[in-house]
């Protein structure tokens, strides 16, 4: 085991779009866990949407991201050594200990993978926060229910995915909408959806008119921006639209201002943010049914792998740009 831990820390702030000069490999000491503390040995590192906004100052649904500070992320790791007796070296762990080769953390902050019948980083990805944001933004915020058309943005993404995949095996109609023919294919030949339109066509207008022609019951929103806004004109009356990320304005000086307000009015639509940590109650719940979908092969996935904690910062732009294809991960040891 090395006696120094790399990290990845956020050097200056962006102010539009992310470049990988706004990060900064360091080297430090081996953190040393006190009395109730873990070191674990970070195996696996998962980049997510949501780092984009901690970034930023300002308020937000967390705290930001300080100057100099190891950019935080979810992993997946090896328990090297332990001071409390839930854990003991060997152990394999989830938890939130950010862009760094080792982490040290409460017994708390720890999440032990028991009975593991799947890859280490799915517990990242399709059964982990971005396969239980996508279930309970489905089950408990949307409700959908057999029959009804659902339409969810970002559909090749490791949220998406899950949530039209999902929403089929409920028994609704689904619609997705991703970037360039490749993915679509992917989201229509491989994960069954009934169409996936590609948001950069010119016709994306008359396309939605033509695989939509009775509207949408269910909205997942996963980007936002102009692409919302259409969204909102395709929805039925009394629609419900779970909004779970706004990544289309991840790097905008200026948050686009929704213009179909309105279409909220005229159609009686419910419309409800969500956070995936505040709904720790269902966590566990949403996991094992995951995980038994996936193992049974009932859901399927895919995932972009970065190999090097060095190259996490580049991983991090490609994804935002939506270079990636399924769940982006760093691959660490």
């Amino acid at each position: 085991m090395s006696d120094r831990n790399e990290q990845i820390i956020l050097a200056t702030r962006p102010h539009g779009r992310v470049a990988t000069s706004h990060f900064r490999l360091v080297e430090g000491q081996l953190p040393q866990p006190r009395e109730g503390q873990v070191l674990v040995r970070n195996l696996w590192l998962s980049l997510d949407p949501y780092m984009r906004w901690r970034m930023n100052e300002g308020h937000n649904y967390a705290e930001p991201v300080e100057l100099g500070a190891v950019m935080v992320g979810a992993t997946v790791g090896e328990v090297v050594t332990s001071h409390h007796p839930a854990f003991h070296p060997g152990d394999h762990v989830i938890g939130n200990l950010g862009w760094q080769s080792y982490g040290v953390a409460a017994a708390a902050e720890l999440r032990k993978i028991e009975h593991r019948v799947l890859p280490l980083q799915a517990y990242l990805g399709v059964v982990g926060m971005p396969g239980i944001t996508a279930w309970i933004g489905l089950m408990d915020i949307l409700a959908a229910r057999a029959g009804e058309t659902l339409l969810v943005t970002a559909a090749a993404g490791a949220v998406g995915s899950v949530v039209g995949q999902l929403a089929k095996l409920n028994g609704c109609r689904v619609v997705g909408v991703a970037g360039g023919s490749t993915k679509c294919l992917y989201v229509e030949n491989e994960l069954q959806f009934d169409a996936c339109l590609d948001y950069r066509s010119a016709r994306l207008e008359d396309e939605l008119a033509d695989t939509l022609p009775d509207g949408i019951d269910c909205l997942f929103e996963n980007v936002g921006g102009p692409l919302f806004d259409q969204m909102l004109h395709c929805m039925r009356d009394f629609g419900r639209v779970a909004l779970c990320g706004m990544v289309a304005d991840a790097d905008a000086q200026a948050p686009h201002a929704l213009r179909n307000l309105r279409a909220v009015l005229v159609k009686r639509l419910h419309l409800k943010g969500f956070i995936v940590t505040d709904h720790p109650q269902r966590w566990r719940v949403a996991q094992n049914e995951l995980v038994k979908l996936v193992a049974e092969g009932r859901i399927k996935y895919r995932e972009t792998v970065a190999h090097g904690l060095a190259e996490a910062p580049a991983a991090f732009v490609g994804m935002l740009a939506g270079q990636n294809f399924g769940k982006q991960l760093v691959k660490l040891c």
